[in-house]
């Protein structure tokens, strides 16, 4: 079976958006056509052909057959609407979300779990070959979860309304149409709860929810926090103005009815931006924060901290980031992108010295605080961009025996990583969340005279097309 599944996403990428096609345009927009979908594409959608002419379709599958309407057409490829599955792949699954073809934030739910798995590892294989030019790397099969639902511990909805009525959800795919929720079978259902509770109170006692179009009304979105292993809850609500009308029959409600609820914040946002949180918290009841842990490692969470989605399969990834890192108690470890501090914690059990770098000063702060509060005395956490504070550090004399990047999803600039091999560490262990810069960098990195042992993908994002990968490499004359 699973030789099956690798032969059916093999080549998933054949067709790559801006590849020259057929010069010709041989597809209309918005007419119907019938076509078989022969591989997947980057983001899961299917991928076939109209007289040699690539067509993207989402939510199709690899040897189906099916009705598509043209809604985009470009010099090389078009997108077609799934109409009509004539074929089905015996690969496709029943989704279990109402929502799912209207929503934005799963794209893979109609795909078998397996199957997602190795798609995730094919994607990782085929980019390190086609974009790092890396052969004969040993790649691992994904790191899935044994039950792929309900895995998220935090949760931003937009609050809107539509029809008549408020609507709480998530937005459809690139649009700002709310889809209203009832239930998300990624998120915990705490969330699910606060979501029709607050859509409640807001139809009850009439409050404006927030119109982007206009910049009027109250209420812009709701946020959810669950620690998983203390059941702990923390509700944020974010107004556009601090004046919150009836915010003690909202406290009321919230009490009465979720379990575990340790905190509910008023989050100001004034601004007209698409970014969801405002600087200023107002704590309306009870904490400012919750806890949670990862390992034996305990964490505050505030309505601002960063905080691993998944602590579950972050608890995999950080365990195979220590057994990568190979420390027996006498290196000098930096971590750069160091975030909170979560991986360079788990690295401190057994290095020498920790040095967590990162440019947003808030999570220097809730990094030191995370130290001290679980009595880590051996990691050090200083604020700046890692390529220039990594060779300041050096400067000084300190050099690292291994190093650790967990960068954004841009990747690592190659000052940092042309620092990090003049260093000369033994090892550099690469957390990457996007596998074509990973690619890039591993690229880069084997100019710079490291070799990319081994890669282990893991799934943090089940439904997603999203993987995580961890990577060691290996300085070559070492």
């Amino acid at each position: 079976m699973k030789n099956e599944l690798i032969s059916f996403f093999i080549n998933y990428s054949s067709f790559k958006k801006g590849e020259s096609m057929d010069e010709n345009i041989a597809v209309e927009k918005n007419k119907d056509y019938i076509i078989d979908i022969e591989s997947q594409g980057f983001e899961g959608e299917g991928v076939g052909k109209i007289n040699n002419f690539a067509v993207f379709v989402q939510g199709a599958l690899k040897g189906e057959t099916v009705k598509v309407k043209i809604v985009k057409v470009a010099k090389s490829y078009a997108h077609g609407k799934l109409l009509e599955i004539i074929k089905p792949s015996e690969y496709r699954t029943e989704t279990k979300c109402g929502i799912y073809k209207k929503c934005g934030g799963c794209q893979l739910q109609h795909m078998t779990y397996e199957a997602q798995l190795i798609f995730k590892t094919q994607r990782v294989k085929e980019v390190i070959e086609r974009i790092g030019k890396l052969n004969n790397v040993l790649i691992h099969e994904t790191l899935g979860m044994k039950e792929p639902y309900r895995y998220r511990n935090k949760v931003q909805l937009p609050v809107g309304f539509a029809d008549g009525k408020v609507q709480i959800g998530f937005y459809a795919p690139r649009s700002h149409d709310i889809i209203n929720m009832d239930s998300c079978l990624i998120q915990d259902a705490a969330a699910d709860k606060v979501a029709l509770l607050t859509r409640e109170w807001v139809t009850k006692y009439n409050i404006k929810p927030y119109d982007e179009t206009t910049d009027s009304g109250l209420i812009r979105h709701i946020m959810v926090r669950k620690g998983f292993k203390t059941g702990e809850v923390m509700v944020v609500l974010v107004t556009k103005e601090e004046k919150l009308p009836n915010s003690k029959e909202f406290i009321d409600i919230m009490v009465k009815n979720i379990e575990g609820l340790k905190s509910i914040v008023q989050n100001i946002n004034s601004k007209k931006t698409n970014v969801i949180l405002g600087d200023k918290n107002i704590t309306i009841w009870g904490q400012n924060k919750i806890t949670d842990y990862i390992g034996d490692f305990k964490f505050n969470i505030s309505p601002l901290s960063f905080f691993q989605v998944n602590p579950v399969q972050t608890e995999v990834l950080y365990k195979k980031a220590l057994e990568f890192a190979d420390l027996s108690g006498n290196e000098t470890v930096f971590d750069a992108y160091c975030g909170t501090g979560t991986i360079s914690l788990f690295l401190s059990q057994k290095a020498k010295k920790v040095y967590g770098v990162e440019i947003v000063p808030q999570a220097i702060e809730d990094a030191k605080k995370n130290a001290m509060e679980n009595n880590v005395t051996n990691a050090e956490f200083l604020i700046g961009e890692a390529e220039k504070v990594i060779p300041e550090l050096i400067r000084k004399g300190i050099s690292a025996d291994v190093v650790v990047v967990d960068p954004p999803r841009k990747g690592c600039e190659k000052s940092l990583l042309e620092a990090i091999s003049k260093m000369e560490p033994k090892r550099i262990v690469y957390v990457s969340c996007d596998p074509a810069t990973l690619a890039r960098d591993l690229a880069i990195l084997k100019e710079l005279n490291y070799k990319t042992v081994e890669i282990q993908p893991v799934d943090m994002f089940p439904g997603t097309f999203h993987v995580e990968s961890i990577v060691l490499l290996q300085r070559k004359n070492t």
